[in-house]
């Protein structure tokens, strides 16, 4: 590893670090202690497990002499890492009033300290054979700023107070218009194609390995579906229409009584939505988001359409260029943008998570990392969906075609959309 690279790294590090903090920085230490529901955790909680992660996975490995900050804190914020023992149970860290967030804000700056000292006194040969952890180090820190959003506009959306969330000052977007034009579909041949991840930039090791697969011939929307059209399914009684569910998804339907998006309100004044900024208009042209994929699934049986199999969106998105995405930046919009007309592919990265119908499963030839850290993908492989693209919460180091994010289909707090695909007849 050469000096420019080591110096990239370290500074990446205080840049990944300091994004946390800037995130949390508007809000007080009441907001961040609360836990809305058992998915949600406190912001204080993902300040601080991010920073054990540093501690456990990097600093005591690499540092025969480190001392933990705090020898209880091994229980309170490791996730779901069996290998490094037992933890606080996910459903109750609203419990944890202490340690308060002063206490955590101290841990974070120990572990920024300790991290920068390492890297100020190790030799280049040691910090390449811990790059690994590093580079996941980065990519699991990103992954909690976006769970941090997540989470925090849920606990938002039960609070009284209107003006708790990120400001902003814009002008009111236009109300729900009776008809909306439909998207363009974009037709692919089909055929067999190498899928996953290649190269030496980073990925997780569930991106791969590299693989054949054979597609049929199919079609994508060149937009994700919009709040126009969502409103359309709802005003047709989609939610009343069995033919157009998942069984699960119809008895959970039924059970909680649901007739629209997680955060869509309906009151004198028509159709709005709770967003990090405050309950605002429900613009018709951005893409619906926060639907579990029992719902993407029924309002594209709905459409006369499906949702697409993940490889199909991967082979779509990979001739487009992440970095025209719209990424998670605490100073704009942290809401899906209104699409534009056109007839080329919008918004396949940036604007919400798009639910596949793929299960989320291993790749031919796939083995999880050993120890620890192969905990981190390959034991969730069962019961949930791949969803591709990233939304506007999402740092934009996670915009690659291969990127697999997943969820289980009840999931709505995320920020989760979808595209239409379709069958086409072979030319």
């Amino acid at each position: 590893m050469n000096a420019v690279a080591f110096n990239v790294l370290k500074e990446r590090f205080k840049g990944v670090r300091s994004q946390t903090e800037a995130l949390a920085a508007v809000f007080s230490a009441e907001d961040l202690c609360v836990q809305t529901m058992p998915d949600v955790s406190p912001g204080k909680w993902h300040l601080a497990h991010v920073s054990w992660f540093w501690e456990t996975f990097l600093l005591q490995p690499a540092l025969s002499d480190y001392t933990p900050f705090d020898p209880r804190f091994n229980y309170l914020f490791n996730s779901y890492y069996e290998a490094v023992g037992e933890r606080h149970a996910r459903p109750e860290r609203g419990f944890l009033t202490r340690p308060g967030l002063d206490a955590v804000l101290a841990y974070r700056a120990h572990v920024d300290q300790a991290v920068c000292d390492w890297f100020d006194q190790a030799d280049a040969a040691t910090v390449d054979d811990f790059r690994a952890v590093i580079e996941t180090g980065f990519a699991h820190e990103e992954q909690h700023q976006e769970l941090f959003l997540t989470d925090i506009k849920h606990v938002l959306s039960r609070s009284s107070f209107p003006e708790a969330g990120y400001p902003r000052d814009d002008e009111t977007p236009p109300q729900i218009a009776p008809e909306q034009p439909d998207p363009v579909w974009i037709a692919y041949e089909g055929g067999l194609y190498e899928f996953g991840h290649e190269g030496d930039g980073f990925a997780f090791d569930n991106e791969g390995p590299r693989h054949k697969s054979w597609l049929e011939p199919f079609a994508l929307a060149s937009r994700p579906v919009t709040n126009a059209q969502y409103l359309a399914f709802i005003e047709a009684g989609g939610y009343e229409q069995a033919q157009h569910w998942l069984s699960e998804g119809w008895e959970r339907m039924q059970a909680e009584g649901r007739r629209h998006p997680f955060y869509w309100r309906h009151g004198e004044s028509g159709w709005s939505q709770f967003t990090l900024h405050g309950e605002r208009p429900l613009h018709p042209d951005a893409p619906v988001c926060h639907l579990d994929y029992y719902e993407a699934s029924a309002f594209a049986s709905w459409a006369g359409c499906r949702l697409p199999e993940e490889r199909e969106w991967e082979y779509a998105a990979r001739e487009l260029d992440p970095g025209h995405g719209r990424w998670a930046d605490p100073k704009g919009l942290l809401e899906p943008a209104a699409m534009k007309k056109g007839s080329s592919l919008q918004a396949m990265y940036g604007e919400v998570w798009e639910w596949t119908r793929s299960a989320y499963s291993a790749y031919p030839g796939y083995e999880p990392a050993e120890g620890a850290i192969g905990e981190y993908n390959g034991k969730f492989m069962c019961g949930q969906f791949v969803l591709r693209g990233g939304s506007c919460l999402t740092p934009p180091n996670h915009a690659r075609p291969t990127y697999r994010n997943f969820f289980p289909p009840d999931a709505q707090w995320q920020m989760t959309g979808l595209r239409l695909a379709k069958d086409i007849a072979p030319r």
